[in-house]
């Protein structure tokens, strides 16, 4: 792929996790790419998001983390902006 795109996808995603969290870092950055992406494969194959979930049960664990924490800062994020 074409640097320059993958420079324009990152600032897209790195403007994302501020509107979604009210911050970015790269560490946010990749969280939410991260939960993107398995939000998007769970919601249209099921059935692999399952089994990987069952062949890695420790990267699941990790996704679940992942997942709480920004479900916790987007509601923080979202409570400080009423």
């Amino acid at each position: 792929m074409d640097k320059r795109f993958l420079e324009q996808i990152d600032g897209l995603v790195e403007k994302y996790t501020e509107l979604l969290l009210g911050e970015t870092s790269e560490e946010l950055a990749e969280k939410v790419k991260v939960w993107a992406l398995y939000t998007h494969i769970a919601k249209s194959m099921p059935a692999l998001a399952k089994h990987w979930n069952e062949t890695y049960p420790e990267a699941k664990a990790e996704m679940i983390k992942a997942i709480g924490e920004i479900k916790t800062l987007n509601e923080q994020h979202k409570a400080q902006n009423k």
